[in-house]
Formats: structure tokens, sequence, C-alpha cells
């Protein structure tokens, strides 16, 4: 016979031990959502990934190269090959999508003065002032640019996430890794975490941050151009 202490004891626990199992339980459904979700986008987009010679053998609207710190490796890795893409003639448009948010950081004239300065004529290069982030970059693309078919250059980590966000929101996106450096384990880390994001964004399809009055890719990069200058 159980004590009357031990009996209380006995119903204390229960409800405890009830929740620690739902506890248990959320926690393997969430960590299996983010391992199928990340599963099915890079599985989703990897089949769109080319090589150089791939893609000399494409057409495209334009070329997009994705934004990063400015003056970072990875960024002027990111803006290398995607001059390399632009350089086999498979479209005649550069768009440069990134954060521009403040007058103090801006990502998006760096870029274009890195293509100018290497040959580039400036009317060919857009600036998205407003990309701040992979997805609000596809949307903007497709809703403010009216690209339709597009090639995105950036890193091996990040390229199935944007090919994914391009694709879902109706673009005919392909992509272009660009990748010499190593890159620290963190990076994919945050990109498990932004891939379930966008998994869901991709889902409901939220409008960006800013859209504002169309610049089709096939008129004049200098509508894009504004007087912040670094």
């Amino acid at each position: 016979m159980k004590s009357k202490k031990e009996k209380k004891h006995l119903i204390k626990s229960k409800p405890l031990r009830r929740l620690i199992c739902i506890a248990l339980c959320l926690c393997v459904c969430a960590g299996l959502f983010v391992l199928l979700a990340n599963a099915y986008v890079v599985g989703y987009a990897s089949k769109y990934i080319l090589d150089l010679d791939s893609v000399k053998a494409e057409s495209f609207d334009c070329v997009m190269v994705l934004g990063a710190r400015k003056g970072s490796p990875m960024l002027d890795e990111r803006l290398s090959f995607g001059l390399e893409a632009f350089g086999t003639g498979c479209s005649d448009r550069l768009l440069m999508s990134g954060d521009h948010g403040t007058e103090s950081y801006d990502e998006v004239n760096f870029m274009k003065d890195y293509a100018v300065e290497r040959g580039v004529d400036a009317d060919k290069v857009f600036m998205d002032h407003a990309g701040f982030s992979t997805y609000e970059s596809m949307y903007r693309a497709r809703d403010v640019f009216e690209v339709e078919k597009l090639l995105i250059v950036t890193q091996t980590y990040h390229i199935y996430r944007a090919v994914y966000d391009a694709r879902k929101l109706g673009l005919d996106a392909y992509g272009y890794k660009a990748e010499n450096l190593l890159y620290p384990v963190i990076n994919n880390v945050r990109e498990a975490a932004a891939r379930v994001k966008d998994f869901i964004w991709c889902i409901f399809k939220p409008e960006p941050t800013y859209l504002g009055e169309a610049i089709p890719i096939w008129s004049s990069g200098a509508l894009t151009d504004d007087r912040i200058k670094d």
C-alpha cells in the first residue's frame, strides 16, 4: 500500500510527465519539419542549377546578382561569377538586387559600380534598392522589373532557396553557383532556418516591403539610378 504522501506525489508527477512528453513530441515534429522542408527546397531546385556551358546555351531576361555585405569576399565572389555568366552573352541585362534601406548602407550602387568599372554598359545594369531578402528580391524581379526568365548568381548554400523562391513565384529561374571560397558552418545553419521561413512564405506569398512602379528590365538601367553614391 502506498502512503498518502506517495499517492500525492504520483498525482502531481503525471501532469509533469505528460507535459514533458508533449514537449518532446513537439520538438521531434519541429525537427522533422525543418529536415523535410530543407530536403524539399534543395531537391526541388537542384535540377535548375546550371554549369557555365549550360548557361552559354540559354537566353535570359537578366542575370541577377544577389547582394551581401558591401565589400565582403562573399559579395565580391557573387559579382565576379555574375560577370562571368553575363560575359557568356546569355543576357544583355544585369539586375543587382540588395539592401539599400538607408542612406548610409548601400549595397546596390557598390554592385553597379563594380560592373561598370569592368566594362559593362551602365545603361544595362539595373539596381533593385529594396531587395531586403531573397524572397523579396524574387517578388520584385517579377512585379517591378517584369522579369520572366532569369539566371540567379549566389553561393551554393544559398542558390537552392533563391531558385526555389523564384520558381514558386512563377519565374522561370535557374541558378549559377558562385563559389571559390570556403564558408563557415554557421552559414548553413542559418540557411536551414531561412529555407523553412521561405518555404512558408512561398505558400502564403506575402507582398514585399516595397513594390512601386514598374521598371521593365528591357528599359534603361538609368531609371534605377539615384543620387546616393559612396
